[in-house]
């Protein structure tokens, strides 16, 4: 086995654990079976969730057994932490149906093989589902000290502003309890979560000692946060989500390209899979050749082909490279092209109350439009200079107005002052 605890340290993944020295040796000495959970509050998984995927496939690489748990029972409660106020319960339907999405989102990223560290996948509501208020109460509640809960920070810090339901406050034991039964059924030993977890990771390390006597561990990643300090989540907005459908590919890309210098070398250690002399030569090239930004684009490269596949990668580059004027446009399909447009400055015209000829206003009108330029004077400045370009070709004339036929896909138009600067016009039809 190699020393996963090494490099797990020397990417920042491990903020706090249960009894390090003991936890080193069984992850170098035994295939430790290991376990995370997701929880269908959300109808996708985000980067703050692929933290865990990819720790969990760092230790399964390493020689070692993960479990999933899909929260089907725990994502009808909804884990206080993080909420300064009740979640609102969402209905059993929706629950169910997220969980065969995060279902299929968490299996993409494990190893399911056969052989001793083959992944398995389950839902707590396969043995939560089954037990009755009365089993849970005396089975359960008995191993739970009520001033232990009392103490968890956030149940602490939700007493002291909105209060706690005992539906949020019963959380904790029913993730201790999903400890407890993969202990059971699997012999598992190590539950890893968010640092924002760690009160309910040693509950069940806990529950565990009273029930069985066994010691087991637990590990909590840091949280991973953007500049300002907030989380790259689904709670905070304008999230990172791993699905398709929820955030397309081109956008997936173009957050990982757009990461400040600062953000880089921290990113690098916790999502790529690149070698620690890979990553340190990354971070000497940061600080050296900033301008270049290859970091960036080859963190980019690795993380879209990880959560969205080589196929995608090359569809995203080349709308990438299309819309600054280094490829044909008419490659682009209309879901890449109105991902692309999101991500640059954009407006939209209703083409039956617009000005000029064929419905259409003026080249520069519409680069002052998207605000690539402060105004329309600045615009006419730009085509003399021969520094506007419409759907990647030039324009030269100062009254030029787009033909209908310009229209991508019917309703878009790529607009670019200089080599960088582009932005995009939707054309709305009545």
């Amino acid at each position: 086995m190699s020393d996963i605890i090494d490099d797990l340290q020397w990417r920042g993944l491990i903020a706090l654990s249960t009894d390090p020295d003991d936890l080193r040796k069984a992850l170098d000495t035994e295939i430790v079976t290991f376990y995370c959970g997701f929880d269908p509050t959300a109808p996708g998984l985000h980067i703050g969730n692929l933290v865990q995927l990819l720790t969990m496939r760092r230790l399964q690489q390493a020689g070692h057994r993960p479990i999933a748990i899909v929260g089907g029972a725990t994502g009808l409660i909804g884990d206080p932490g993080g909420k300064s106020a009740e979640r609102v319960l969402n209905p059993r339907e929706l629950v169910a149906e997220w969980v065969e999405r995060i279902r299929a989102e968490v299996s993409r990223f494990l190893d399911f093989s056969p052989g001793p560290a083959a992944a398995t996948v389950v839902s707590n509501l396969d043995w939560t589902g089954q037990l009755s208020a009365i089993d849970f109460l005396r089975d359960i509640g008995k191993h739970f000290p009520v001033n232990q809960m009392l103490s968890r920070e956030v149940v602490r810090a939700r007493l002291e502003t909105s209060g706690i339901s005992y539906t949020e406050f019963s959380y904790q034991i029913l993730q201790a309890n999903d400890y407890l039964e993969l202990h059971s059924r699997y012999g598992c030993t190590l539950q890893l979560g968010g640092s924002d977890q760690w009160g309910n990771l040693v509950s069940g390390v806990d529950l565990i000692r009273r029930v069985t006597g066994d010691t087991v561990h637990a590990l909590a990643t840091p949280l991973i946060t953007k500049p300002d300090g907030t989380k790259y989540g689904k709670t905070e907005g304008e999230a990172v989500w791993l699905s398709q459908d929820l955030m397309s590919s081109y956008a997936f890309y173009q957050f990982w390209l757009n990461r400040a210098d600062a953000e880089v070398p921290g990113l690098l250690r916790v999502f790529s899979f690149r070698s620690r002399s890979e990553i340190e030569e990354l971070e000497r090239d940061v600080a050296q050749r900033p301008a270049a930004r290859r970091a960036q684009r080859l963190l980019a490269e690795e993380l879209t082909t990880l959560v969205h596949g080589e196929a995608e990668l090359a569809r995203v580059q080349a709308a990438s490279q299309a819309l600054f004027g280094q490829g044909d446009l008419g490659v682009l399909d209309a879901g890449t092209l109105a991902a692309a447009a999101a991500e640059v400055p954009h407006a939209e015209i209703d083409i039956g109350a617009a000005d000029g000829a064929g419905g259409l206003p003026p080249v520069a009108d519409l680069m002052a439009a998207t605000g690539i330029v402060p105004s329309k004077s600045a615009a006419r400045r730009a085509i003399a200079e021969g520094g506007a370009y419409l759907n990647n070709e030039k324009v030269t004339a100062q009254d030029a107005t787009p033909a209908a036929t310009d229209l991508l896909h019917g309703e878009y138009l790529v607009l670019r002052r200089g080599k960088r600067t582009v932005g995009v016009v939707r054309v709305r039809r009545h």
